[in-house]
């Protein structure tokens, strides 16, 4: 089974059979107003931006939160960004897609109350939730501070929680979440422009320092320069790599080298460009999100190295393995991060003055930014100004 059938084996356990899982079986004559009915059974009145369904359009949604127990924090919504996976969901293109479905997993806001045996925050603190807000804490994964790749993580929005309901993101004006899968976000990074970082953030810098390409002197090569692209770029730059761009479209060099720091810069559609850099790259990360051929990113490798996919194509990947063979190259996967690390990349970047590029916006222009998103016409990551223009929508 190659890596993108394996990750949507995942999603679907996640999303669509984890309450077989947790021993709960979902009747089949159940419609969406029970759905609803079971959702709203929460007594903290929420209000957020939600898809009904396939076609992606989001429209003001009121719904509800859980109290907070003993170890949740409360939150208010001010920032929310917007992923390209937020856009794979609205529109069901994984098949796993629950309607209403709210989107949002790079959030930020104040904490509004805390539970009585919360030891880490205190109202009034910044923090954040990325893509995750709960786990079994009892499998091997969970026991070594891998909750991303616990089989039964709760996912922060289009997830079943532990009480049989669904999971809602941060397009919304409240969050609530155990305090373990609360990030305290440093004073010294803007909010709005760090929001991203709790997804495309950690989705780069995990595999940087799990591969070991976060050394001085290694050659990073980084594909694609989106919204995971662009931190990936300024993460491998602070560890002191040398990095190059490799991207398809040309009119991103000044761009890359100019502005984000990379030391060079491929075209990967001129021929000549590429066959000059074969073999000379420690490690790639590719973020591109879409079918493209690996064989010529493999073939920029030196030998023992390794390229890491990190996007989410909607169809398989072709796998070349005979360039694998003639020089013991891999090529791996890598699934966000774990809480405990993306707190130490969110003090990493606090200390090297990393936030993303951004483009804020109102909440009512949602669903233009998301046809935009989809033709990749932004600089780098849409971020919703969720605390001053939710409740104006």
């Amino acid at each position: 089974m190659n890596f993108i059938q394996h990750l949507l084996e995942i999603s679907k356990c996640i999303w669509d059979k984890i309450m077989i899982l947790m021993g709960y079986k979902r009747s089949p004559t159940t419609n969406i107003e029970e759905e609803l009915s079971k959702r709203d059974e929460h007594p903290m009145k929420a209000f957020g931006w939600a898809a009904r369904d396939h076609s992606g359009v989001l429209f003001p949604f009121k719904f509800s939160r859980r109290a907070i127990g003993d170890e949740d924090v409360r939150f208010k919504v001010l920032y929310s960004g917007i992923c390209h996976s937020d856009l794979h969901f609205i529109k069901n293109e994984l098949g796993v897609s629950q309607y209403p479905l709210v989107p949002g997993h790079e959030i930020v806001g104040v904490v509004t109350e805390v539970g009585s045996n919360v030891q880490k925050f205190m109202v009034g603190d910044k923090v954040g939730v990325g893509c995750l807000v709960d786990a079994c804490h009892s499998c091997d994964n969970c026991a070594d501070n891998l909750e991303n790749y616990c089989p039964r993580l709760v996912l922060t929005y289009n997830s079943t929680y532990y009480d049989g309901t669904i999971t809602y993101g941060g397009f919304s004006d409240t969050m609530v979440a155990d305090e373990h899968f609360v990030v305290l976000m440093p004073d010294s990074l803007p909010l709005a422009a760090s929001a991203p970082l709790l997804c495309a953030g950690i989705t780069v810098y995990s595999p940087l320092k799990y591969f070991g390409l976060d050394k001085p002197g290694i050659h990073v090569g980084v594909v694609g320069l989106g919204g995971l692209g662009h931190v990936a770029v300024k993460f491998a730059k602070a560890f002191g790599a040398k990095v190059t761009v490799i991207s398809t479209s040309s009119h991103k060099k000044n761009d890359a080298i100019d502005h984000l720091g990379a030391d060079s810069f491929l075209f990967s559609r001129d021929q000549e460009q590429m066959k000059a850099a074969m073999g000379t790259m420690d490690g790639i990360i590719d973020t591109i999100p879409a079918i493209h051929p690996l064989q010529p990113l493999i073939g920029l490798l030196k030998s023992h190295s390794i390229l890491v996919l990190l996007g989410l194509p909607d169809k398989p990947l072709e796998l070349p393995v005979f360039p694998l063979l003639l020089g013991r190259k891999i090529v791996a996967g890598s699934y966000i991060g774990n809480l405990k690390e993306t707190q130490e990349m969110i003090n990493f970047a606090a200390n090297h003055n990393i936030t993303a590029d951004i483009e804020v916006i109102t909440m009512d222009y949602v669903n233009t930014a998301m046809k935009r998103l989809a033709k990749g016409d932004v600089k780098y990551r849409f971020v919703i100004d969720v605390g001053n223009t939710l409740n104006a929508a």
